[in-house]
């Protein structure tokens, strides 16, 4: 991390001119840190808040990512991966990393969240897993909403590819319910479904660190439904006005 942070640098404040927000809001504890993330396989506002994160806080306060079993098995993306801290979305991996006094950020909505199309930047998909909510009962720690916009200007998302993701039965072979049609640089219009297929735009990134969300202590509601359920519309709620707050200091419809 500490050698790659010139050139994060660089990228996080002048090609993304990223703005950060909230950082008072972090407790002390170790945090179950949760938002969305754009942009298809290259999350650009995912990584910007992993590395303005080390930028804050350093070795002190390691925040772990986590990413789809499909890249961190894949070679050497993997590697690297594992190289940089993430880890695997297992409850094992994140309850091991909460025990250190680690921190760790999840985007429940996954692919489905990443590949959302365009006309939905704006919208904080959460894709209805709540299994993050659970894991925090029972682990004891807040949950940090993270909202952010711009992500999903570093890619255009034309179509989630639904009915083509069935025909090519992708499901089965890379667990994923999406067939994405973008368009980016260098290849135009295209099916996306590789992770290193465009660059990243120069999308100006916004993010907010909202207000911590602290749960019962009687782990037995990790069962409770209901309860379960009115923590994740919360949470949801928070994340979208925060998205909204920020999409509002837009200039222009993207890039800015």
């Amino acid at each position: 991390m500490t050698r790659q942070m010139g050139i994060w640098n660089r990228l996080m404040d002048h090609y993304f001119r990223l703005e950060v927000d909230g950082w008072d809001r972090i407790p002390d504890e170790p945090v179950l840190l949760i938002g969305v993330h754009s942009g298809g396989p290259l999350t650009m506002d995912a990584w910007t808040l992993v590395f303005s994160w080390w930028r804050h806080f350093g070795a002190e306060r390691p925040l772990h990512g986590t990413a789809h079993d499909v890249l961190m098995k894949s070679p050497k993306l993997g590697d690297y991966f594992r190289r940089m801290g993430v880890i695997s979305p297992r409850r094992e991996n994140i309850q091991a990393a909460f025990e250190k006094g680690d921190d760790v950020v999840l985007w429940p909505g996954g692919e489905v969240d990443a590949y959302r199309s365009w006309s939905k930047r704006d919208t904080a998909v959460l894709g209805g897993r709540k299994g993050f909510i659970r894991l925090a009962i029972q682990s004891g720690v807040p949950i940090v909403p993270v909202a952010t916009v711009g992500g999903h200007d570093t890619l255009f998302v034309l179509s989630e590819g639904r009915p083509l993701a069935r025909a090519l039965k992708l499901k089965e072979r890379m667990r994923s319910d999406l067939a994405p049609v973008t368009l980016s640089w260098p290849f135009g219009v295209a099916l996306h479904l590789t992770p290193f297929q465009h660059i990243p735009l120069p999308a100006k990134i916004r993010t907010e660190l909202l207000e911590p969300v602290y749960l019962s202590s009687d782990k037995s509601l990790a069962d409770d439904e209901a309860y379960v359920d009115s923590v994740y519309e919360d949470i949801e709620a928070r994340i979208q006005a925060g998205m909204d707050r920020l999409a509002s200091k837009r200039k222009f419809p993207v890039f800015f």
